[in-house]
């Protein structure tokens, strides 16, 4: 286990930050928003017990493990952006997951070298090596102060004695059903006598626990190495899955310079590669940066917003994927002058044709989870974590409780060929071994004059378009509340679609932009779960909200 670094500012920089006018501490003990109740309460609980921002955001991720595992899990991964207040020093932790050693490009491909149809998003073979356990133990290792054994606790307890499936978890284990029942360990984990479990009935995984606590006693080592790895290596293999001892051996965390931009005077940091979010998020707002969105109609400012997201997701498929293994011109994709160069050519009354650019771009499932927090002191965590698809492979190892992730389908299976979401990838997202799979994951930090904003969501591509529009309603001087409920578009360059939320667009709007040459894509439902704080510097006052699509909760204390 890493040693615990030293988190003392100097002290010339505590007095400056003492004597800086309007930068009162955040009111009482902080806040927390996340996607599940029970989570947000164990994180204030942390908190109010005297941890700091950093040891409840491991609480939160454990415990979002134990009741949402259609989202997240210690058998997924995720990224934690983190800002210390006592020096200002801000990092990405990269817990992506990587994939197996004996991967390689063609692993899901026939002998006529076509894609193999759910192979990539069902079973053992789909899953990359997790990151979550080691992004959790890194992150109380180094920037908390709390032992795991303390803030793994609310997780540990929760697997044991369980929690109440609601109407949320039935629809989701209903629509991956029949691949939670090809797994005897996964049926009997998370159904009831092999059908989805009614309305309250209570969730136990003493497996789960079991492994958190060995989590808690032995940090990295004991997941990674001793008995749970080689339950997991063993279960793999006897399913079909590709993994060794040495894959989760060599697992580690990547601590990664923030993305970085700037928007109407509004400091923008956000994630890095293998996250394509913070690139194209910058690069959005670079582009909408050359108009005045103000001085247009609703239809032309939301022509304007597609044409954006157009030219940055086709930049995504292009130049990103993990940083380890592909070179990309990071500083150019997000520089102004080149975001001027995309919009040159946006035309005010005509939509520009995919079909004129060369495809790509990819993304992960539809689910994933989100959460933000503030301590007291500063200290802030935003953090997008993932199992991909709902229930991740629907593969739970035996003897761990551990659901595994089926995030190998974020890899381009073959460039140019759609994946499950019918999306295509390029190149530069190959498979190949111990590589991380390109992400849409996008945990913000946003400052103002007024104060910081920590925000994200869940939602697959559709992710980096959702903090667009929740950062546009900040800097049209809306709250938490009207980031999270605003409605949504999209549009991700392939398909070549505006996809909308019910009563994103009106019937006349629609109309024009049909007109201007754009393709509508009506969505049956709504999509996202934004979880959202504010902390005022003027008065410390802290805010937040959870998105109404989901049953999360904020708590300011």
């Amino acid at each position: 286990m890493p040693a615990k670094l030293q988190l003392r500012a100097p002290l010339w920089l505590l007095l400056l930050l003492l004597l800086l006018p309007g930068l009162p501490a955040a009111q009482g003990q902080g806040a927390v928003a996340s996607a599940h109740p029970m989570a947000t309460e164990a994180g204030i609980a942390v908190l109010a017990d005297g941890g700091n921002a950093f040891d409840a955001a491991v609480t939160v991720a454990a415990v979002l493990a134990v009741v949402e595992p259609y989202s997240s899990g210690m058998g997924g991964g995720g990224f934690w952006l983190l800002h210390r207040a006592s020096d200002g020093f801000e990092v990405m932790l990269d817990g992506r997951e990587r994939a197996p050693l004996a991967a390689h490009r063609d692993l899901y491909l026939n002998d006529q070298g076509e894609v193999v149809p759910g192979l990539s998003v069902n079973g053992p073979l789909s899953a990359g090596i997790p990151g979550q356990p080691a992004a959790l133990v890194h992150l109380a290792a180094r920037y908390g102060r709390l032992p795991l054994a303390q803030t793994l606790a609310p997780a540990i307890r929760i697997a044991r004695e369980g929690f109440p499936v609601d109407e949320h978890y039935r629809r989701l284990a209903d629509w991956r059903l029949q691949q939670l029942l090809q797994w005897p360990s996964s049926s009997a984990q998370f159904l009831v006598d092999n059908q989805v479990p009614p309305l309250g009935a209570i969730i136990r995984q003493p497996q789960l626990a079991d492994t958190l606590s060995r989590i808690a006693e032995q940090g990295h080592d004991g997941f990674y190495r001793g008995p749970v790895a080689q339950r997991l290596v063993e279960g793999v293999k006897a399913a079909g899955g590709i993994w060794q001892l040495k894959d989760l051996a060599e697992y580690q965390v990547v601590e990664r310079e923030p993305i970085r931009g700037e928007y109407h005077g509004m400091k923008i940091t956000s994630a890095a590669p293998p996250s394509s979010g913070g690139i194209v998020l910058v690069s959005m707002l670079n582009q909408l940066s050359q108009f005045d969105l103000s001085s247009y109609s609703p239809v032309i400012r939301k022509h304007l917003i597609v044409e954006a997201m157009r030219r940055a997701y086709r930049d995504r498929a292009d130049y990103l994927g993990d940083p380890d293994f592909v070179s990309m011109p990071v500083a150019r994709l997000i520089d102004p002058d080149y975001a001027a160069g995309l919009a040159r050519d946006i035309q005010l009354d005509a939509a520009t044709p995919s079909r004129h650019r060369p495809p790509g771009s990819l993304t992960e499932g539809h689910d994933t989870t989100h959460y933000s927090i503030i301590d007291a002191e500063g200290n802030r965590v935003s953090a997008t974590l993932s199992v991909n698809y709902p229930f991740g492979s629907c593969f739970v190892a035996p003897g761990t409780g551990v659901l595994l992730n089926d995030e190998m389908d974020d890899f381009s299976a073959r460039p140019g060929v759609p994946n499950v979401y019918g999306l295509v990838g390029g190149e530069a997202n190959a498979i190949a071994p111990g590589k991380r799979m390109l992400s849409s994951m996008t945990p913000t930090f946003v400052e103002t004059e007024q104060g910081v904003a920590v925000l994200g969501t869940p939602g697959g591509s559709r992710i980096i378009s959702m903090l667009l529009h929740g950062i546009l309603s900040l800097d049209a001087g809306e709250g938490p509340q009207a980031w999270v409920t605003r409605p949504r578009y999209h549009h991700q360059y392939l398909p070549d679609l505006i996809q909308f939320e019910p009563g994103a667009l009106s019937v006349e709007e629609q109309q024009q932009l049909q007109a201007m040459g754009h393709q509508l894509k009506p969505l049956d439902s709504t999509y996202g779960n934004m979880q959202a704080l504010f902390w005022n510097r003027e008065d410390g006052r802290l805010s937040g909200a959870s998105d109404p699509r989901g049953i999360g909760e904020t708590l300011v204390k």
